[in-house]
């Protein structure tokens, strides 16, 4: 089995790269609606929702900022308003010492813009003229505080030809037959349902390049104008069949926040 890591190998071509490949902004995905955690999103987004003492989003935000990384964009859809309101256009680490520990935040609002969230493709197409050609993506609803959007790894990953780079868990209990597989040389592979090779749970954190949103990977216009809703997991499958993705395993405590067993589980470890 590959051995676990929290990041890519730093590609000795990264250092002749701009300052700015270190530290690329992020989208956070944080639309859903959140059926399996009713009633408690009924009046309260799932970003927002509190994990052992501060909103589930803020955990992201704070190893952002920790990382260096200058901006994040945010989408919304349902109960959005109430995030753009919680966090603002700025996230600092408190004590805030540093400006470089400063987040500039921008919002994809695609309730407003559209009625409903547009999945994780169409959202991402959409905030892309807010992102730049590599941006950093995590879901607003994991827990991964040990995560720490490492600048070796996008040096790493915009040396490369890959059009994505995912960090992999161990199947939870409630997805006992994972998502993708990992080659030993660190490529993420589509394996055939029969395929009896180890899965792992795709974690929803990732390093993404804006051309994975273009021809011949996906046919929705730059910026999403009409609204389209589509998945990742199809284009993610298409860039692994040629090659083009890599992945690495997660070691660090991760949750996916989903139901509110969970969410109450992770609050009793507090």
């Amino acid at each position: 089995m590959p051995r676990p890591t929290a990041s890519t190998a730093p590609d000795p071509r990264a250092a002749h790269l701009p300052a700015t490949a270190a530290a690329p902004p992020a989208l956070l995905l944080a639309a859903g609606r959140g059926e399996r955690m009713r009633p408690l999103t009924d009046t309260t987004p799932k970003p927002l929702l509190r994990v052992q003492g501060q909103p589930l989003l803020e955990w992201h935000l704070q190893a952002l900022a920790r990382a260096g990384v200058p901006r994040v964009v945010i989408n919304t859809a349902w109960l959005g308003a109430q995030i753009s309101e919680h966090f603002g256009h700025h996230f600092g680490l408190q004590p805030f010492t540093d400006q470089r520990e400063q987040l500039s935040i921008s919002y994809s609002h695609e309730g407003l813009d559209f009625g409903a969230a547009l999945e994780t493709a169409g959202g991402i197409a959409r905030a892309l003229p807010q992102l730049g050609s590599i941006f950093w993506l995590a879901a607003g609803d994991v827990f991964a505080p040990d995560f720490g959007f490492e600048s070796a790894a996008a040096q790493a990953f915009a040396a490369s030809d890959r059009l994505a780079h995912l960090w992999l868990v161990p199947n939870p209990a409630q997805h006992p037959r994972g998502d993708f597989g990992l080659s030993p040389e660190g490529l993420a592979l589509n394996l055939p349902a029969d395929d009896p090779a180890p899965r792992y749970t795709y974690s929803t954190l990732a390093l993404l390049r804006a051309e994975l949103f273009a021809p011949p990977w996906c046919d929705i216009p730059a910026g999403n104008p009409g609204g389209v809703a589509a998945p990742l997991a199809p284009l993610l499958r298409c860039a692994m069949d040629a090659g083009r993705v890599s992945a690495a395993l997660y070691p660090g405590r991760w949750v996916d926040v989903g139901t509110p067993e969970r969410l109450a589980a992770l609050n009793a470890r507090s």
